[in-house]
């Protein structure tokens, strides 16, 4: 299935019922009197947060969706039935803004969540209700108010514990495959990976995180090049991001490490938002192509050169060496972040 991570539709919510005007006529009761009853409420349109998707897809084809109308009153004071609310379901993640004021109406981050999104319309009232002591038999009563109509801006952003960056080939579709259950195209030209993948690391009994893979940054992806400005929003809830680069560089035709790392390090500062200042590890990739002495020489000199003083791991996706270190390095991080963040209830998930 194709992934699709923005998409607009339009949603309406149901009308209310007409009231009703109606009077008792029963023999022998020459004086019945007003017995309309009350339309009924128009169905509302809610967004469910559902487990179970992943991607916008299924608004390709169908981007109009509309709730159920009230249903009419009637005579005996009998109230019509209101309209079902309709149920859109969405995946974990999704961002819900007004197509038109650009305002921002909510975000489902949890499995079952609800937003209401578009209000069904309030219900006649029947001419029973309009019966005073100066009006015995009113012959009036009100139609239902039409539901909300919206157009809507959908937006997914993934959410993972970890985010994968680097430039293409740099070997985050290989270290996912290895360290996860995500199975992404793997080759060896650039921009096998169109589009994010998902995985879920295990690191023993009951200690999991989720890692996100999303298509390499390029020099100018903040300002349209390549795929990766598409995609590098699905990095922003993630609460670490692995830097992956090519320690190796044999091939003359790709950049240095250094100039890896400071060109993407470029794409996040120019693309804004917190992306530059969120919390980032260093991970020196296809170590496998070396001597260990002359990779722990070029580890010291590159990170030198850099001036980086944070983590820094030595790993080889292809052949998993290095790997379980990383990841028992990446689980004790997030635990930790969990226990802050049950210490400090005001924590949140990052936005």
């Amino acid at each position: 299935m194709k992934f699709v991570d923005e998409v607009t539709i339009r949603v309406k919510a149901g009308d209310g019922g007409r009231g009703c005007i109606g009077f008792r006529r029963e023999k022998f009761i020459p004086k019945g009197g007003p017995d309309g009853g009350d339309g009924g409420d128009g169905g509302s349109v809610f967004l469910v947060a559902d487990a179970n998707l992943d991607t916008l897809a299924d608004f390709r084809h169908r981007k109009k969706f509309r709730a159920e109308h009230g249903k009419g009153g009637l005579g005996r004071n009998m109230t019509g039935r209101s309209g079902e609310d309709l149920l859109i379901r969405v995946p974990i993640g999704t961002r819900v803004w007004d197509a038109q004021t650009r305002e921002s109406i909510g975000e489902l981050l949890r499995a079952g969540e609800r937003l209401l999104v578009a209000r069904g319309g309030f219900h006649g009232i029947g001419n029973a209700r309009f019966k005073s002591s100066t009006d015995r038999a009113p012959r009036r009563a009100t139609p239902g108010t039409p539901g909300e109509c919206r157009q809507l801006h959908l937006e997914l952003v993934l959410l993972a514990d970890v985010g994968l960056l680097g430039l293409p080939n740099a070997g985050k579709s290989s270290l996912i495959r290895k360290v996860s259950n995500a199975r992404p195209k793997v080759a060896d030209y650039p921009f096998t990976t169109l589009y994010p993948h998902l995985g879920v690391v295990s690191s023993g009994p009951g200690c999991s995180f989720v890692i996100a893979d999303i298509p390499g940054v390029i020099a100018g992806a903040a300002t349209g090049a390549g795929l990766g400005i598409r995609f590098l929003k699905h990095l922003a809830r993630t609460q670490l991001l692995l830097h992956l680069f090519d320690i190796a560089s044999l091939d003359g035709d790709r950049l240095d490490p250094v100039q890896q790392v400071r060109e993407v390090e470029g794409e996040l500062a120019t693309y804004g938002g917190d992306l530059a200042h969120k919390e980032r590890w260093l991970v020196l990739n296809k170590c496998d192509l070396l001597a260990p002495a002359d990779f722990e020489h070029r580890r010291a000199v590159i990170l030198d050169h850099l001036g980086w003083t944070g983590p820094a791991f030595g790993i080889s996706a292809a052949t998993g060496e290095g790997t379980q270190a990383l990841t028992q390095a990446l689980m004790q991080y997030l635990e930790q972040r969990r226990q802050e963040a049950e210490a400090d209830p005001a924590e949140t998930i990052p936005d």
